[in-house]
């Protein structure tokens, strides 16, 4: 059932950052017209067009291969849907870590081509030069630490990230970092709880967590991980509140029986011709 009002105004970076403190921010990818309009109607705040969708939708072993006119192309699609959440849409990998210039470029193509309304880039101290000057020139970034998909390769894999103290150390002074460069939300992802609480309570900007506890100014999920529409890698942070891959599957199951029994299609699903036109066919 959808819980959103067709006259709600449409969400900002500045209604995000205005929520710090005030109410719990939800966040859900979509990579497509149909879930993103699904996503919207249910007033949901953020939508990330993830670049994650080279693993969910195009069957990839990771996030590192997924290019710029992949996401451009998935960008549009969202936002034909979107009518009111905050589109955000990933940089993908390279498309910002070799410097400000290359970063800019970047993510005007994600805001003119693809449509999004903000761009998030991975990591810490390194990017945030390119976020100061993102913001500068108008786009809104949210920054993102703890695992980052896209340096899995140096990270040894999907690991919880902030174990030791020095490491979480390390996590609070990059959230302040990525703040002072104008961040406008932080996702924090696979990190110990009790340090994403204290990263939240040490930035003046909201907290989004994924795998990094409750007390996050807010959550994100992926749209397929929610519905239970996949299930080759299934995290340990992922709620499953529906099953509905095993729905579709009962439902094509019964498709293939009917149409090889002959029940499928009915009378009902075909249409009829004129009685007096089939009869000047037979004279």
């Amino acid at each position: 059932m959808s819980t959103h009002s067709q006259n709600a105004p449409s969400v900002t970076s500045l209604t995000i950052r205005a929520a710090k403190g005030k109410r719990k921010l939800t966040m859900l990818t979509a990579y497509d017209y149909s879930s993103a309009t699904l996503v919207d109607e249910c007033g949901i705040d953020m939508i990330l067009v993830g670049d994650s969708l080279g693993m969910v939708m195009l069957g990839r072993d990771d996030t590192i291969s997924v290019t710029m006119d992949e996401m451009i192309h998935h960008c549009r699609a969202v936002t034909r849907g979107a009518k009111q959440a905050l589109v955000i849409a990933d940089m993908p990998f390279m498309s910002y870590e070799p410097g400000v210039e290359t970063a800019m470029k970047n993510a005007a193509r994600l805001f003119q081509e693809g449509n999004a309304r903000a761009v998030k880039l991975e990591g810490g101290h390194d990017v945030v030069p390119q976020i100061a000057a993102l913001v500068k020139a108008g786009i809104p970034v949210v920054g993102h630490i703890g695992l980052t998909p896209q340096r899995v390769a140096t990270l040894g894999g999907f690991k919880v990230q902030g174990k030791t103290a020095d490491a979480a150390l390390k996590l609070i002074e990059e959230a302040k970092a990525l703040e002072a460069a104008g961040a406008f939300c932080i996702v924090l992802e696979a990190i110990p709880a009790t340090i994403a609480k204290r990263i939240t309570e040490s930035v003046g900007v909201p907290t989004i967590g994924i795998g990094a506890g409750k007390d996050c100014d807010g959550q994100v999920l992926v749209f397929h991980d929610l519905l239970g529409l996949f299930d080759r890698f299934v995290p340990k942070f992922v709620k499953q509140y529906a099953n509905l891959g095993e729905i579709a599957s009962k439902a094509i199951g019964d498709y293939k029986a009917e149409v090889e029994s002959g029940a499928f299609p009915g009378q009902e699903h075909g249409f009829a011709m004129p009685r007096n036109e089939e009869d000047k066919l037979e004279g």
